[in-house]
């Protein structure tokens, strides 16, 4: 494991994003068109929930300790955010420093953020999915 100047360990750890980019996954029903079996030419009316949840996973990973950290969350924000960070402290090894790589959603910028003692953030640049390792992990999730 790398160290750092003090001696003690780094880890990387890597928000891991949906399709989209973005470093939660929206998941939930939501209504769609109904449909019923009618004879040819009628149009039959059909009930139809229009009614939606929806929910907000938060990922993270350390791919070098094959340890993750996440959360279900009602909203994707700085309240979930400051959870989340504070569960990845949580799993990050006794006296090791984590690096945490994401994007730069408004809420990862917020100055409401509580960013543990043993957490430093490293933003990427806009525009640049293909520098996080994990980019296909809610694909990945939703499709299996």
């Amino acid at each position: 494991m790398p160290e750092t100047a003090t001696g003690g360990p780094i880890e990387i750890w890597f928000r891991v994003p949906r399709p989209s980019g973005q470093d939660e996954a929206r998941i939930g029903q939501k209504g769609t068109l109904a449909y019923v079996w009618a004879r040819r030419g009628t149009r039959p009316r059909a009930v139809q929930d229009t009614r939606y949840a929806s929910a907000y996973l938060f990922g993270a990973v350390c791919p070098q300790r094959g340890v993750g950290a996440g959360l279900v969350m009602p909203r994707a924000d700085t309240e979930g955010l400051n959870a989340h960070l504070a569960e990845i402290a949580r799993t990050v090894a006794p006296g090791a420093h984590a690096i945490l790589v994401l994007d730069g959603a408004g809420w990862h910028k917020s100055n409401d953020l509580v960013i543990p003692d043993t957490i430093s953030l490293l933003m990427l640049p806009p525009y640049a999915p293909e520098l996080n390792p994990v980019e296909n992990i809610w694909q990945y999730v939703r499709g299996n």
